[in-house]
């Protein structure tokens, strides 16, 4: 409950006080303060009030000891609380949320911060993720990470960015990148890049709400109910992703019988509509290789001739490596596993991918389809040695392992 509430208490107070960087250190003190107290004393009745109230001293007392009496009287002129979204983007209806956490996204995605510090901000304020979550799901240096978030608090606080709807000229460009980090969130909640747990259920549960959100103010985006889509057709298989011991159940395994079949029906129906009634963009085509897998009865029934002619649109949409990645695997099922592995080579040269588990881990399993157990064997290895999420370097290191046999 926590994670959820902790970026709409932090919205609150950047609404309220315009400080971003002393308004999330007062919602960390918050937060101790409430795993310190509410095991004893019990959760209060209004858990968020009393979150903002606590912070909300907490931040008073910085400020009053930072800043000067002016400054402090310009800041509580700010405490008047204005309705979310109060002004839609053309053609657009909106309905006052519960909480500030849609705004809050669309200022952390604001035009004065670089794309690349927009997406960390983000997923730092409204995620939770840490610096090194981040750093994985970019592939880039965790300190580069943490010099992207630092700029990008000092920007907004040097700018004095209002707490507020972005601009109708703006509106586009943040809500690609409010998109991104929606799908950024789920992605961590489906699969932990690390830790002993292999889902947060709880990130992708809020990432899946907010793109509700995102839907119902622009409920005619494509994209918007692309990623929707993508969302409810990957989670409707969690339930068959973990054994009872928690340990990883790769697809082809899966039982899916188990499968949320309402989530397919709701993912399949958003995509198919938004296929045929909106400009085609990467979130629905991801969201239809989803929805082919989510509809085939069985492993050995999916059409990977479709999913390979998708991916190949998606690499022109979308050129990063994890989709790169994930055409070889595609083309290796279509073509054989000597196709796949050819692009891996081209793949070698990637510098993101440079050590990452995925692609040792996509190597290994296209080279046992090969029959050369030796090198997959090794592959395997190498991917269990780079994984920092538990259960997979155990469903790795197990591949290894039978292959030894």
């Amino acid at each position: 409950m926590l994670r959820r509430l902790t970026p709409q208490v932090l919205g609150a107070l950047v609404r309220r006080y315009g400080n971003f960087d002393a308004a999330e250190d007062a919602v960390q003190d918050a937060l101790l303060a409430a795993a310190a107290q509410w095991p004893d004393r019990g959760r209060p009745r209004n858990p968020r009030g009393w979150l903002i109230r606590v912070a909300s001293r907490r931040l008073v007392d910085r400020l009053r000891s930072e800043e000067a009496r002016r400054r402090r009287e310009e800041t509580a002129a700010a405490l008047t609380p204005r309705d979310e979204f109060e002004s839609p983007p053309p053609g657009e209806g909106r309905t006052p949320s519960e909480d500030d956490t849609l705004t809050l996204l669309f200022l952390c995605c604001h035009a004065e911060l670089s794309p690349a510090a927009r997406i960390a901000l983000t997923l730092r304020a409204v995620g939770g993720l840490t610096t090194a979550e981040i750093a994985r799901a970019h592939l880039v240096p965790e300190a580069t990470v943490a010099q992207r978030i630092s700029r990008a608090k000092q920007r907004i606080k040097a700018s004095r960015v209002p707490f507020g709807p972005p601009p109708r000229e703006e509106f586009a460009q943040r809500l690609a990148d409010v998109l991104q980090v929606l799908y950024l969130m789920f992605n961590e909640g489906y699969t932990a890049s690390s830790g002993p747990e292999l889902l947060r259920a709880d990130l992708a549960a809020e990432a899946i709400r907010l793109t509700r959100a995102v839907r119902r103010l622009l409920p005619g985006d494509g994209e918007v109910a692309g990623l929707l889509a993508l969302m409810l057709l990957t989670d409707a298989r969690r339930p068959a992703r973990t054994g009872p011991d928690g340990s990883l159940i790769p697809l082809a395994e899966q039982d899916r019988a188990r499968w949320n079949r309402e989530a397919i029906a709701e993912g399949v129906a958003l995509v198919s509509g938004a296929l045929t009634h909106s400009r085609l963009g990467p979130y629905q085509l991801r969201a239809a290789i989803a929805a082919v897998h989510d509809e085939s009865a069985g492993a050995e029934d999916t059409d990977w001739a479709e999913i390979l002619a998708l991916y190949e649109l998606l690499i022109h949409f979308a050129p990063g490596p994890m989709e790169h990645l994930n055409h070889a695997v595609a083309k290796a099922m279509v073509h054989g596993p000597e196709a796949g592995l050819a692009l891996l080579k081209e793949l070698d040269e990637d510098g993101r991918l440079a050590g990452h588990h995925r692609l040792d881990a996509v190597r290994a399993h296209l080279l046992e389809m090969a029959g050369d157990r030796p090198a997959a064997r090794a592959a395997y290895a190498r991917a269990a040695g780079r994984t920092l999420s538990i259960p997979e370097r155990r469903y790795l290191r197990a591949r290894a392992a039978r292959l030894a046999q």
